[in-house]
């Protein structure tokens, strides 16, 4: 008799990712190419991300790079708003969809309005044979390759990297940046790797000595500016679907202009530095915070924070800030799978049943995507 085998987990994916992002990094060329070739060649400036969930989360950690390289508003826009609302699109906006799994219904009827405006309808997907190449005219894998978890972790790191190569490339191409700048980039990127490897045993030290903490979680705020926004609204996803308990998403200085007046004690926090210009704003912010609740976290590489709360970004050879979310997003995707666990809270309430039912966001193919 053959020894079944194990399930995959959130896990497996984290610990895998290091190994997916050096191999797209080493091809990056063959990666981002023809989504480089067609933003290039058309004359495109403003990029429209059409996106949801964990893809508009990754998009958010990569948005402030792009706006840097490409030297234009990137807009982030949920696919129904889009279908709905903001298609107002001039000559030079380049607009793309993205779904990890190409079964999103929404993003898909993104796709169908592109062709209805008489604009390609490119798709990002991580799974070139999915309902998406129905609906695209230009499908575009960005390199996650097989995640077969729901709660993704790879694909939110890998889609943050392809965009951000994505930019680096059309950057280059259109002599935004010099071989030198580029190179420098590059050679970054490169211990991008190691990096997130790092943050991985970080954060579970980090879940080690607070379990008591991140097992009796209330209310969970997640905070921060630029980049470090685009993490917090993955950590908020992350630890509100898996470990079942509010959580929500601030940029750092809206936080303070109303959602804070309603903080106890008993909230807990994660304040994402940007490791950049914001920083000392985050810093006093979390100052604030702490106040008020002593269970407020910050993941940063500033010592003004003492050892008890914060988890350490440990490189002083950080040149490009913006770089950090593919290397920092493993610390909530641990928190939130380790707590998880230990709570075994992955089973939603019984009655949930009923609302997927009736709110159907889906294909029926994600059955064969995304089976656990």
């Amino acid at each position: 008799m053959t020894e079944e085998k194990a399930k995959p987990t959130m896990l497996t994916y984290i610990e895998s990712t290091p190994d997916q992002l050096k191999d797209n990094i080493a091809n990056r060329g063959d990666l981002v190419g023809e989504l480089a070739r067609v933003y290039v060649e058309g004359g495109y400036e403003r990029v429209f991300i059409v996106a949801c969930g964990s893809s508009s989360n990754a998009s958010q950690c990569a948005k402030p790079f792009m706006v840097k390289y490409l030297g234009h508003d990137v807009q982030i826009v949920p696919p129904e708003t889009f279908c709905c609302y903001e298609h107002v699109l001039g000559p030079t906006d380049f607009v793309f969809a993205i779904s990890q799994t190409g079964c999103s219904t929404n993003t898909i009827a993104a796709l169908d309005k592109l062709r209805e405006l008489g604009r390609p309808s490119i798709g990002l997907t991580g799974n070139l044979d999915s309902d998406f190449k129905e609906h695209a005219s230009i499908l575009v894998d960005y390199g996650v390759g097989k995640e077969d978890v729901s709660y993704v972790t790879r694909g939110v790191s890998t889609l943050a990297l392809f965009l951000m190569l994505f930019a680096l490339e059309a950057s280059h191409d259109k002599g935004l940046i010099d071989d030198r700048e580029y190179a420098d980039v590059v050679s970054e990127l490169e211990k991008a790797p190691d990096r997130h490897r790092i943050m991985q045993k970080n954060a579970h030290a980090f879940y080690e000595s607070h379990k008591a903490v991140l097992t009796s979680m209330d209310v969970v705020y997640s905070c921060g500016f630029a980049q470090g926004y685009g993490l917090a609204c993955e950590s908020a996803l992350k630890m509100g679907e898996t470990i079942k308990v509010p959580s929500f998403a601030y940029e750092a200085e809206e936080y303070i202009h109303g959602p804070n007046l309603q903080i106890t004690p008993n909230y807990t926090f994660f304040f994402y530095d940007d490791l950049g210009v914001s920083g000392d704003r985050l810093r006093t912010i979390w100052r604030a915070t702490r106040s008020v609740s002593n269970e407020a976290y910050c993941i940063t590489d500033s010592r003004e924070i003492d050892d008890e709360h914060a988890v350490r970004v440990p490189f002083d050879d950080i040149h490009e800030p913006m770089l950090e979310p593919i290397y920092v997003l493993p610390v909530c995707q641990i928190i939130a799978y380790r707590a998880s666990t230990d709570l075994d809270s992955w089973d939603n309430h019984p009655m949930f049943s009923e609302f997927s039912k009736i709110a159907v966001t889906k294909t029926a193919s994600i059955s064969h995507v995304m089976p656990y």
